[in-house]
């Protein structure tokens, strides 16, 4: 069976050690202990939204109001999903009124998927119920804390647009 393996070189350590290397840099422990405060703060804020759409019809909500009108395989891309269940997901929104199918104006063929005004005044007002949550607690941290959360604010705009760049790198000129 082999020499027992150490630390540095189990499947786990080297499946890790080769993941960062693919991804150009390794995970130091700070970032990986801000991304587990990150994530451990947007799973609260999670727990603290209303539950009336999954996370993927307000993450493709999210995805038409920050970029425009989009085609439904731009948005399974984006969203990382299939075109099936993107294609559900736009027709439940639609019967809801938070989205509509629009012909593109430079090729009539091609069918785009909106957000409507009930859209974002839906995704506005959730946000800002989140915002308040959020800001409550905040409203509780030592100044100290709470001038360094002010302080990682570029930084946490930042992390987002970097996800958005990756998920999203070129959005489809037209459907705008």
């Amino acid at each position: 069976m082999g020499p027992p393996a150490t630390p540095a070189t189990t499947p786990a350590a080297d499946a890790a050690h080769t993941s960062a290397e693919q991804s150009g840099a390794a995970h130091t422990d700070g970032s990986i202990r801000s991304a587990d405060a990150v994530y451990g703060l947007l799973a609260s804020l999670l727990r603290h939204s209303s539950r009336d759409l999954s996370l993927t019809s307000l993450a493709t909500l999210s995805t038409l109001n920050r970029t425009g009108p989009r085609r439904v395989t731009d948005l399974a891309a984006v969203e990382g999903v299939t075109q099936p269940s993107v294609t559900t997901l736009v027709t439940n929104l639609e019967r809801a009124g938070l989205v509509e199918r629009r012909s593109d104006s430079a090729d009539r063929r091609v069918v785009l998927v909106a957000i409507t005004e009930a859209g974002t005044d839906y995704l506005h007002s959730r946000r800002q119920a989140s915002i308040e949550v959020f800001s409550r607690i905040i409203d509780q941290l030592a100044p100290a804390d709470a001038a360094a959360l002010a302080a990682a604010v570029p930084a946490l705009q930042r992390l987002r647009a970097l996800d958005d760049e990756q998920r999203d790198p070129a959005p489809a000129a037209d459907a705008r």
